[in-house]
């Protein structure tokens, strides 16, 4: 986690970014984001996630979360990231359709070599940008942020067209997980 970006706020509702190892554009393929998804959801079902927005981009993630009382959203955050890390290197590594596969592993295991905290591998970035919003302006623009990344990257023209964000939540479509809404 970075020196300057610290979660302090127990109670606190924060904006999170994370971002793979060298930006590797690792989430074009649906596999792995739906890893990341299935993961999202056992965060808030065991330990403590409350999520109001998120997006799957092709090589980060941003969320809008709290932690439940009694969790840490550090903790949680920590633990979402090893876990997906483990399992994303494992879908990869088994992936005999990835063509990508030699490429991208030679990339995550140098740089575990370069960290000591790894045995092997590192997938995700160290850090986690994680934001406190202190209002409901500052909310609503990083909500409205994370909406449009798809839609300023190229890969949709509306925010709830794209199947990994909660724009599909607050649009009332279909979703690939169950946000709070914020009103």
């Amino acid at each position: 986690m970075s020196r300057t970006y610290k979660f302090a706020n127990p109670e606190g509702i924060y904006f999170i970014t994370f971002a793979t190892v060298c930006w590797i554009d690792v989430f074009t393929r649906r596999v792995y984001k739906d890893i990341l998804i299935e993961s999202l959801q056992y965060c808030q079902k065991e330990k403590g996630l409350r999520l109001f927005g998120y997006v799957i981009m092709s090589n980060h993630v941003h969320l809008i979360a709290m932690a439940n009382d009694g969790y840490n959203l550090s903790d949680i955050i920590r633990d979402f990231k090893k876990f997906t890390s483990k399992q994303i290197i494992k879908t990869i590594n088994n992936n005999r359709q990835e063509s990508r596969k030699e490429w991208m592993l030679g990339i995550f295991r140098k740089a575990g070599k370069q960290n000591s905290n790894n045995k092997e591998f590192q997938f995700w970035q160290q850090d986690n940008h994680p934001i406190e919003l202190y209002t409901n302006a500052v909310i609503d623009q990083k909500m409205d942020y994370i909406h449009n990344n798809p839609v300023v990257e190229g890969s949709v023209s509306r925010p709830e067209d794209y199947l990994y964000s909660s724009a599909r939540n607050y649009a009332g479509l279909d979703t690939m997980i169950e946000i709070e809404l914020m009103n």
